[in-house]
């Protein structure tokens, strides 16, 4: 049996989740699928897939044949695109993540017009709240909202997003005002996850270099952004969210932001690749087509969201 025909029925098994799914997705038999398991189980000489009658599961030893059966086959998918130069059309599965948020304001729907264009590119769409490592998991491209270290990755600019507090009218107009970032300490705080449990920085008051940090017992904590710009919007209390996320919001007036003058320095938005990616059509096609899309959503929702404290 061919070792990368083989790998590829492997990590089908993983993208899909079931033997059977791999089989569906490559035209083979569950016999086939079976075999090929077998196969590379047998020559690595310990087991990759704890299997069940309804899933698969990776054994340690299979989590890390897994990376390099994806770092083979991006190899080996580039290597043929570099050969048959730019006569080939986009085509393949695409594989994308970014922030829980983001991805489904923004990046579902650009994808979805993508796919509509390109009826050979399939996708996959993985929505995480953390940086994930875009060689090892396989992943075609990659929004970013942060400084980005000096990496192997390759960073397109798209945007910027700033860290604000908002609040709704009601609830300003019910409590005592919020001047500096202390005063938070006597108001009813909405916390998420990512943005801060129990304390939120703020940059250094003029002639130092020590950031502040207010501590805070919240009121609520939640780690949906949905959920959080709804309960600020009603009156519960104070979120920290990115600007985009309450865009909308404050250009409606349903919220205000507070503490502008506070604010750390904003983050840059970027689409990131692998170096060579950008080399196969799918991914070209892809940030080619999502790029001037992107750039104009975080443009209008900065511009949106661009008042100061009232």
């Amino acid at each position: 049996m061919d070792r990368i025909d083989a790998m590829k029925v492997f990590v089908a098994a993983l993208d899909e989740g079931s033997l059977a799914g791999a089989g569906r997705k490559l035209g083979k038999s569950p016999a086939a699928v079976s075999r090929a398991i077998a196969f590379l189980e047998e020559r690595v000489g310990t087991e990759l897939l704890h299997r069940t009658t309804r899933a698969i599961r990776l054994s340690e030893a299979g989590e890390r044949y897994a990376l390099a059966c994806r770092r083979i086959l991006t190899d080996l998918e580039e290597a043929d695109l570099a050969a048959g130069g730019e006569r080939s059309a986009p085509r393949g599965m695409l594989t994308i993540t970014a922030p829980v948020a983001a991805g489904e304001e923004l990046i579902r729907p650009v994808l979805d017009a993508f796919l509509d264009r390109h009826p050979e590119v399939s996708a996959r769409l993985h929505l995480l709240d953390r940086p994930a490592n875009l060689i090892d998991e396989g992943i075609d491209v990659a929004l970013r909202l942060a400084h980005l270290p000096d990496s192997n990755l390759v960073a397109l600019p798209i945007g910027e997003v700033r860290r604000v507090l908002a609040a709704s009218p009601r609830y300003l107009a019910r409590h005592e005002p919020v001047a500096e970032p202390s005063d938070l300490e006597s108001h009813q705080l909405i916390a998420m996850t990512h943005f801060g449990l129990d304390s939120w920085s703020f940059p250094p008051l003029p002639g130092s270099a020590m950031a502040r940090s207010v501590q805070f017992a919240p009121r609520f904590v939640v780690n949906s952004v949905r959920a959080a710009v709804a309960s600020a919007v009603e009156g519960r209390g104070i979120v920290r969210l990115f600007s985009y996320h309450v865009a909308e919001e404050v250009a409606t007036g349903r919220l205000r932001i507070i503490l502008a003058g506070h604010e750390h320095a904003p983050l840059p938005v970027h689409l990131v690749a692998p170096q060579g990616r950008l080399a196969v059509p799918k991914v070209r096609a892809f940030v080619d087509f999502a790029r001037p899309k992107l750039q104009e959503f975080f443009a209008a929702r900065a511009a949106a969201c661009g008042c100061k404290d009232d």
